[in-house]
């Protein structure tokens, strides 16, 4: 059964979110009095369809329903998720708040503040119990952190169902056990920005030398392992104990004015805003959200690979999104949107990601068959001898493609498959491949028959699908 979020506030926060939810097949209605709402969003979601595809290996739900709503009653009721996005304004969340409730006294309510504190948003209302921070970044649509923050007054089957929830598209729910203003994430980047602003302010270096600092140093480290795990690697083999007795006392030198922000005078802000200006004023700002969301991806994608921190997170949502593949003829073994990173300075997709995609489809092929990781683990396998690619149209990043396998050859040690890689929509053949596979043992590296029952199965495919183009 589909599921409804009712998204109130239609910004850039409440635009991701929709997108967030939508992509992964919810039901959304939206609620924001601006009749620039359905524009700004439509904007956003355009940005998301390009980009949270890219990240997986295989295709995402079928797109959500998106409806513009004209009240907040008519938006919230009966929704499974409520998620407030309005301006950082506490009386006029508790507005909101007060609506929502009326229209929906059982609705679960999460707020994207990034500075009030929970307790703070439940103050007059008429069930505390259904409200919780649920702080998000920007962009919500590529970027997995959401920090969960309940007071004492919310009820905790609601925060569970609130981190199985967001979960279940793809998020990482980080349980904030007690309140404290802007929460933790924010408080961690207001720290760096308050060392930048003195940084600008004292003409010790510009907007862009400082961006420099983080994205060529601790940015890379702090993206893939976090601060204390990068400093416990700083105290080498005696790990984190070292590094503190090392370099602790040093946080009682006078380094930084973290307790301090200078003055933001009228200089200070055309200091500062001169300097974005230059760094980056002939980038549009969709043009900075597609750089942003290109590096993301790419970023992310390189983590999946390693299956660690937000790539680990991405792995298993994948997991969770597969279908089985539906016997057929042919076999619809890959159905993905091609990444940004798989693309060369022509602008299309590289010749090595062809074989690529050959191979995962024929990774799937295999599994269908039987030779799946179990039967990997058993010392039995199927080794690539012989491919042939055809490269027949150009395919771009962005696009959604299929590749449709049929088993052309399938007897004794032999698995022949013949692919076909077809853009998603008109049907064009982008490229094809003959690839030619033998069954062989791990532990002697040399052929051998397969198991019985893959064998059955391998030959049962190449019946169905004899005297196929």
């Amino acid at each position: 059964m589909t599921r409804t979020a009712a998204i109130i506030g239609g910004g850039v926060i409440g635009g991701g979110w929709a997108a967030r939810f939508l992509l992964n097949g919810w039901d959304v209605r939206v609620f924001d009095p601006d009749p620039q709402a359905e524009r700004k969003v439509g904007e956003v979601l355009d940005n998301a369809r390009r980009a949270l595809p890219m990240l997986y290996d295989c295709a995402m739900p079928d797109e959500g329903a998106l409806t513009f709503c004209a009240s907040i009653a008519e938006a919230v009721s009966g929704v499974d998720w409520v998620q407030e996005s309005v301006t950082e304004r506490l009386d006029l969340k508790h507005r909101v708040f007060a609506e929502i409730q009326a229209a929906d006294p059982g609705a679960l309510i999460g707020s994207s503040t990034s500075g009030f504190k929970p307790s703070e948003l439940q103050q007059g209302a008429a069930d505390p119990s259904r409200i919780m921070v649920t702080h998000p970044f920007n962009p919500v649509y590529l970027l997995p952190l959401i920090e969960v923050v309940p007071s004492p007054a919310t009820d905790p089957h609601a925060v569970e169902t609130c981190k199985a929830l967001l979960t279940s598209v793809g998020l990482y729910p980080l349980h904030v056990r007690k309140e404290i203003d802007a929460h933790i994430a924010d408080r961690l980047m207001e720290a760096v920005w308050r060392e930048g602003l003195w940084l600008v302010n004292d003409d010790i270096a510009t907007t862009e030398e400082i961006d420099n600092a983080i994205r060529y140093a601790f940015g890379l480290r702090w993206g893939q392992m976090g601060l204390f795990e990068t400093f416990r690697i700083a105290g080498g083999e005696a790990g984190m104990r070292h590094f503190i007795a090392q370099f602790g006392p040093a946080l009682a030198w006078p380094w930084t004015k973290l307790m301090d922000v200078p003055e933001m005078s009228d200089e200070l802000v055309e200091k500062i805003a001169s300097q974005s200006d230059a760094q980056s004023g002939h980038l549009s700002i969709r043009d900075l959200e597609r750089k942003r969301d290109g590096n993301l991806i790419a970023m992310m994608r390189a983590l999946r690979q390693q299956g660690n921190a937000a790539g680990r997170l991405i792995n298993a949502h994948q997991y969770s999104l597969r279908q089985p593949l539906a016997e057929g003829d042919p076999l619809v073994s890959q159905s993905r949107v091609i990444p940004v990173d798989w693309t060369d300075a022509n602008g299309h997709m590289n010749e090595g990601r062809y074989g690529q995609i050959f191979s995962d489809a024929a990774d799937v092929v295999m599994a269908h068959v039987g030779a799946d990781a179990d039967y990997i683990a058993s010392g039995l396998s199927y080794f690539t001898v012989e491919s042939t690619i055809r490269f027949l149209a150009e395919t771009h990043a962005g696009e959604r493609v299929e590749v449709h396998s049929r088993v052309t050859e399938g007897a004794g040690k032999k698995l022949r498959c013949a692919h076909r890689m077809i853009r998603a929509g008109d049907g064009t053949v982008l490229a094809s491949s003959d690839q030619l596979m033998i069954h062989v043992s791990l532990e002697t590296r040399r052929s051998c028959e397969p198991a019985p029952q893959v064998a059955r199965r391998v030959a049962d495919l190449a019946a169905l699908h004899a005297d196929k183009d």
